[in-house]
């Protein structure tokens, strides 16, 4: 099944020290090139983060409206923090429509294979005849040679611990963070699990066309990522 939201903000709490920020100009570049070719005037990004992706964008298309939803509640507050629209609502409780939606750092492998058509159906919904969905993936390659092990990380408040593994399609990896609080710290502990998703997968369920798939390199010599722009028909 998908991850909790007590999982989703505990992610939310070491982000920052997992390289994401580091690596995310490399990655915008593809959605700013595609977005660039685009006619829109309206954008939901799902699994918006801390809303750096859509003020990012903002910045270049003035005229668009950006909203951005998550389910981590700490997640959206951060998104606010920064002065983007952000709400923490599920995508099918969403009544508006748009020109185009996006799933930014491999968002759509949170998902379990269980939990897709849902999701794509109302994502399908809730974009305009013509839409397009913009989003990134993880390759087999990322999750095989890039993401598996162990992974430690600290700041003077924080240490985090990270051990992982990939298996049959599905990737485990089990945080463990130690938070400084006074002269104590508190130790807290969630599995956050991703699991592989081909495009063709996500073309089928969608019921949409694959318009364009890019490489993309952030972590490794060899692509760990795959780019996408899914159209739907007018």
């Amino acid at each position: 099944m998908s991850n909790s939201p007590s999982a989703l903000d505990l992610y939310a709490k070491v982000e920052d020290l997992l390289g994401v920020k580091e690596a995310a100009p490399r990655l915008y570049a593809h959605y700013l090139l595609a977005l660039q070719a685009i006619d829109f005037r309206s954008l939901l990004d799902v699994g918006c983060g801390s809303g750096d992706f859509i003020l990012q964008m903002q910045g270049v298309f003035p005229e668009v409206h950006f909203e951005g939803i998550d389910l981590s509640p700490e997640m959206v507050r951060r998104a606010r923090g920064q002065g983007g629209e952000a709400r923490c609502i599920d995508l099918c409780d969403v009544t508006e429509r748009y020109d185009v939606i996006t799933c930014v750092f491999d968002m759509l492998n949170y998902l379990a294979p269980e939990e897709l058509p849902a999701f794509l159906n109302c994502l399908r919904e809730r974009l305009n005849p013509g839409g397009v969905l913009l989003c990134d993936l993880n390759t087999l390659y990322g999750f095989e040679a890039v993401a598996v092990g162990a992974f430690m990380a600290e700041d003077d408040r924080r240490f985090v611990a990270i051990e992982s593994d990939f298996e049959a399609g599905v990737y485990e990896a089990d945080f463990t963070l130690f938070e400084k609080q006074g002269e104590c710290w508190r130790k807290s502990s969630q599995l956050i699990r991703q699991y592989y998703h081909s495009p063709e997968e996500i073309a089928g369920l969608l019921g949409a066309d694959i318009a364009q798939r890019d490489p993309v390199t952030l972590y490794a010599e060899e692509p760990d990522k795959e780019f996408l722009v899914y159209t739907l028909p007018a």
